[in-house]
């Protein structure tokens, strides 16, 4: 589809490069040509002044060097090395215009995509939940003997399976909402202690449930940002650290200024992250699949996509060192 649209594009340039080089030839071509005939206008005149004279030898056809064979040679030079310049232009518009049409379309292609991955990846982290929903509920219909405790049970597996799609729908509206905000964001000076937190209590019984002691190091530090989206990054950074971190250890927030810049990182003493997993963590829907092994933890591997837009509408960066089996450490720079 594209090569299609990138072809027709490449023929619109070169229709409209053509006829803009085509336009200056003709005005060239006129030109020269109007002065060419202005010389032959003045060379009759002086032709017909001297015969009038009646000089004794007619004067040669030729006016300070220029006579008539000479203009008409002139014209047909011109006219050869204007098509000449028109075919070089031809084909190196061509060229051009095949080069940009590429450009010009890349973006629109980027952003199809990356749609179609969005939907892709949607469609089948839907698809598991739902056909487990529909799995046990046909099995259990057909089932004449089925007990009330049975059909509680049945109850409580669905539930589970409704609460998964929600946090999943949950979590894609996010994305899409910070992918692409409208401008509903507000920016504004905020305390970075308090936005921590905040972060650090919305997390506070994930960590107890999994005995993780949440150590922080927070500057009192003002910060122009989307109160927030910022709170919801340290929420996504820090919930990560508890999942993937080990019972009985700790995770640190520290927070310091730096030339100009705020550096926020999140360290645990987890599992860590394979190497091979590294350039991907940020994906959308990307789980690496030894992390997928500890048992309680939940989610579609949205969090870090969402951490990611959010910190890249705040004009940051986001960077992550890990190392298997001693931790992790996400860094925020600002």
């Amino acid at each position: 589809m594209f090569q299609k649209a990138r072809i027709k594009l490449t023929v619109w340039y070169l229709i409209i490069i053509m006829l803009v080089s085509i336009a200056f030839s003709l005005v060239i071509y006129l030109g020269i040509n109007g002065e060419l005939g202005r010389f032959e206008r003045l060379q009759g005149l002086r032709l017909q002044r001297e015969q009038q004279l009646m000089l004794p030898v007619p004067p040669p056809p030729e006016i300070h060097g220029l006579d008539l064979e000479a203009i008409a040679a002139a014209r047909t030079r011109l006219t050869i090395i204007l098509i000449f310049i028109n075919l070089g232009i031809f084909v190196a518009a061509g060229f051009a215009g095949y080069f940009l049409a590429g450009r010009t379309l890349r973006p629109i292609k980027e952003m199809l995509d990356e749609q179609n991955r969005f939907i892709t990846d949607a469609s089948h982290e839907l698809r598991t939940p739902l056909t487990s929903l529909k799995t046990s509920i046909e099995v259990n219909l057909r089932n004449k003997n089925l007990t009330i405790n049975q059909a509680k049970n049945l109850i409580q597996s669905n539930l589970e399976d409704v609460e998964y799609l929600r946090v999943l729908s949950d979590g894609l509206l996010r994305l899409a909402y910070y992918q692409e905000p409208n401008g509903n964001m507000l920016f504004e000076k905020v305390s970075l202690k308090e936005i921590a937190e905040n972060a650090v209590d919305k997390v506070r019984a994930l960590a107890l449930d999994n005995k993780i002691k949440i150590n922080s190091k927070i500057e009192n530090l003002e910060i122009h940002c989307d109160k927030k989206s910022l709170t919801e990054l340290l929420v996504i950074l820090l919930d990560n650290a508890i999942k993937y971190g080990k019972q009985n250890s700790s995770v640190k927030i520290n927070t310091l200024k730096e030339d100009g810049k705020v550096i926020i990182s999140v360290s645990d003493n987890g599992i860590g992250i394979d190497e091979k997993d590294l350039p991907h963590i940020f994906d959308r829907f990307y789980r690496a699949e030894k992390s997928r092994s500890k048992e309680n933890v939940s989610g579609y591997g949205l969090g870090l996509s969402i951490a990611k837009k959010i910190v890249e509408l705040h004009n940051g960066l986001i960077s992550v060192k890990s190392e298997k089996g001693k931790g992790t450490t996400f860094t925020v720079t600002l």
